[in-house]
C-alpha cells in the first residue's frame, strides 16, 4: 500500500477485486466516458492481464480505509496515446474512475488527482510530466483535472472520443 498526500491509500488491484470494479465501471456517471460495463469475469481477466504486464499498473484508492476508486497508471510510450501527441520518454498517463458515488461531486478528485501526479512525480524522478486525455464532453473531469493544476495541451481525436489532452508538470506546486 502506497499512501499519498491528502490522506489517500493506493494500492494494486488484485482479481479479488473485479466485483467492485465491475460494479464501479457500472455506474451511470462512469460508463459514457470509459465503456467498460463489463461482467465480473471480464474485468478478473483484464486485472491479470494488466498485473502481468508492464504497460498499465491498476489499483484502487482508498480514504478513510474505504475503497472509492480505480485507476490506471501507464507509460505513455508503451499506450496508444503515443500515437497521438509528442511524447516524452518518461511520460506517465492516468486513468481515473471515481465509482463510489457518494463521493462524486465532493471536491475529492481534484484532490485525488493532485495527490496521485505528486506520488508519480516523486517516485520517477526522470519523469517531467503526468497526462491524461478526458473526453471533452466530460466537464466535471476537465474541471477536477484543471484544479489539480493539469493544463489543456490540445484536444486528441481518438478513434472512441474527442478528448482534451491534459498535463501536469513538475513545475506545478504541490499543495
Amino acid at each position: 500500500m502506497l499512501h499519498l498526500d491528502d490522506g489517500f491509500d493506493l494500492r494494486p488491484a488484485e482479481v479479488a477485486d473485479a466485483p467492485l470494479v465491475a460494479e464501479w465501471m457500472a455506474q451511470p456517471h462512469i460508463v459514457p466516458w470509459w465503456e467498460s460495463d463489463w461482467p465480473v469475469q471480464r474485468w478478473a481477466e483484464a486485472l491479470e492481464e494488466q498485473a502481468a504486464g508492464e504497460h498499465s499498473l491498476p489499483c484502487l484508492v482508498a480514504l478513510e480505509g474505504r475503497s472509492f476508486a480505480y485507476i490506471e497508471l501507464y507509460r505513455v510510450r508503451h499506450d496508444r496515446l503515443a500515437e497521438y501527441y509528442a511524447w516524452r520518454e518518461h511520460d506517465w498517463g492516468l486513468h481515473v474512475a471515481i465509482g463510489d458515488v457518494a463521493q462524486v461531486g465532493q471536491g475529492i478528485g481534484r484532490r485525488l488527482l493532485r495527490a496521485l501526479a505528486d506520488a508519480v512525480l516523486r517516485a520517477d524522478p526522470r519523469c517531467d510530466r503526468v497526462v491524461a486525455e478526458p473526453d471533452v464532453r466530460n466537464t466535471p473531469s476537465l474541471r477536477a483535472f484543471a484544479a489539480a493544476g493539469f493544463e489543456p495541451a490540445g484536444e486528441l481525436q481518438l478513434p472512441e472520443k474527442t478528448a482534451l489532452l491534459m498535463v501536469r508538470t513538475r513545475t506545478v506546486e504541490a499543495s
